[in-house]
């Protein structure tokens, strides 16, 4: 109770609480019945020189259990600021419902020579009886609210195994009608077609990638606060999500158990499956490093001549980065001054022998991306090995050809740097990429688009082609690449680790033709 008056002004602000939102929509709700009591009591104390702070200190649909509260933050600073000498509450557990809570709130009372009262209970703080009084009611408030939280969480876990909708964001593809998930049609289409582009591009990336060329974005919504969200990009962290949520095959997950749902599915069973597995075998690639900025093809195949794994490494100098598969020198018995090899040039040999391979076979020689490469390399080669005078490569099946082909090369040491020299009949000569020569014509397309407009934004061109603003801008970039880099990937002669992908993603692409030739790998 706040100190007997001695004629002194005692302003007191009204505080109360509401747990949810139910029923604040109502003309008169439980915040006016709580202010209505409080300022009743405020004005039988006013011989006592009590006065109503006007200001509203209401916080509607916020726990008791925490001091995140908009209007308890304010009433605390006004009570720091001198402004409030007395809070009044209905109950004491409108002001809180932890202890520790209320040792912060009662700390600042005391601070600021401030006190409280609960309309509907007799409390005086300044006594140790009181105090104690008091904490044991907060220890039942606390209690209670700690109780009726576990009695929540197993109401939540009893709904989900039995397939039931508990609330929330509903995923693409779903709405909420009659607090249960039902399909919608077009949504619907647009995650079975996410599904099914995942698995043909194998990559995150590029599906994200795809799904922005194809303008494809997520559901705009209106959030509780009234601020539009979605209609963005999908990131790869939302694309990663969405393929591994388990409730698009009709389960309802819950503390990693997944039950029956009620809900219909979207994916089927296999379908979910093949991507579930894909999805795994890209993670253990990540490990390999496979999907690093500039993947390296030969993870775990290449030793060199002492036998000596030579796994990826890499250095980097002011502005590039450089591949290398260096010799590991952790075996002490071998003194040996190591090998290394830049990786991109090993690479292009590597891959120029298997097309050699597969023409000679009746093979297709059509393996452009970077995942492609490194499937071929699995399942066709077991061994290379890197010599000072040529490259030794053993493959897995003969196949009616030799089980070993040997490539003349030539290691040469300038300084720390390394090259490999080949002769001019074993030098590698790329094949033609038809998804890279296609993002070259469509980005030439763009850029006479632009130059034959009358007045059109970049947006109204973009929209005319059926591609998003940001794609069309990435098309523009690419159109102007050097005139010898656009035949060089018309030739097929681009260097082996240039994809689709990799152009596509190069933002910052520079205007300079001699360094798009030193960033792209012709220099």
């Amino acid at each position: 109770m706040p100190r007997p008056s001695d004629g002194k002004l005692i302003r007191c602000a009204v505080y109360t609480r509401k747990s949810d939102e139910k029923g604040l929509e109502q003309e008169f709700n439980s915040l006016d019945a709580q202010r209505e009591a409080c300022e009743a009591y405020i004005a039988s104390q006013r011989h006592e020189g009590w006065k109503l702070v006007p200001t509203a200190y209401d916080d509607g649909g916020l726990s008791g259990g925490t001091m995140d509260r908009p209007a308890l933050k304010q009433l605390l600073a006004d009570i720091k600021a001198g402004k409030v000498d007395c809070i009044v509450v209905y109950k004491i557990d409108r002001l809180t419902r932890s202890l520790a809570d209320f040792a912060r709130i009662v700390e600042v009372l005391d601070q600021s020579q401030a006190s409280f009262v609960s309309v509907t209970q007799a409390f005086n703080t300044t006594s140790s009886m009181g105090r104690l009084t008091l904490n044991v009611l907060l220890s039942f408030a606390q209690f209670e609210r700690e109780v009726t939280s576990e009695r929540i969480r197993d109401k939540i876990a009893a709904s989900k195994a039995r397939g039931m909708w508990m609330g929330g964001v509903p995923p693409l593809g779903y709405a909420v009608e009659n607090r249960k998930l039902v399909v919608v049609p077009e949504d619907a289409a647009t995650v079975r077609m996410i599904f099914e582009r995942y698995l043909e591009l194998s990559s995150v990336l590029a599906l994200a990638i795809d799904l922005e060329e194809r303008g494809i974005r997520s559901r705009p919504r209106i959030d509780r606060s009234g601020v539009e969200r979605g209609n963005a990009a999908f990131s790869r962290g939302a694309l990663h999500l969405m393929l591994q949520n388990r409730l698009y095959r009709g389960d309802m997950v819950h503390k990693g158990k997944a039950y029956p749902g009620e809900h219909d599915a979207i994916i089927d069973a296999d379908l979910f499956a093949q991507v579930g597995a894909m999805i795994a075998q890209n993670r253990n690639n990540h490990v390999d490093g496979v999907h690093a900025s500039e993947p390296s093809l030969l993870v775990g195949k290449v030793w060199d001549s002492f036998g000596r794994r030579m796994p990826p490494s890499h250095s980097t100098k002011p502005g590039k980065r450089y591949r290398y598969y260096a010799s590991d020198n952790r075996d002490a018995r071998l003194k040996e001054r190591r090998h290394r090899v830049p990786a991109a040039e090993l690479e292009a040999i590597i891959i120029a022998q298997l097309r050699k391979r597969l023409d000679a076979g009746g093979g297709s020689t059509s393996f452009a991306s970077h995942a492609e490469q490194r499937q071929l390399v699995a399942e066709t080669i077991e061994r290379i090995e890197v010599h000072p005078d040529r490259i030794d490569i053993a493959f897995i099946e003969a196949a009616g050809q030799p089980m070993q082909v040997s490539v003349p090369a030539s290691l040469i040491r300038r300084g720390n740097e390394s090259r490999l020299a080949l002769p001019p009949e074993q030098r590698a000569v790329g094949a033609k990429d038809p998804a890279l020569i296609k993002l070259v014509a469509k980005a030439h397309i763009a850029r006479e688009a632009v130059a034959a407009a009358d007045n059109k934004s970049i947006a109204d061109l973009a929209a005319e082609q059926g591609l998003s603003r940001n794609y069309f801008g990435v098309l523009l970039r690419i159109s102007y690449l050097a005139p010898d880099i656009v035949t060089a990937i018309l030739e097929g002669r681009q260097p082996a680790q240039l994809n689709r992908q990799r152009l596509a993603r190069m933002t910052s692409l520079p205007i300079e033709w001699q360094q798009q030739r030193e960033m792209l790998g012709f220099g």
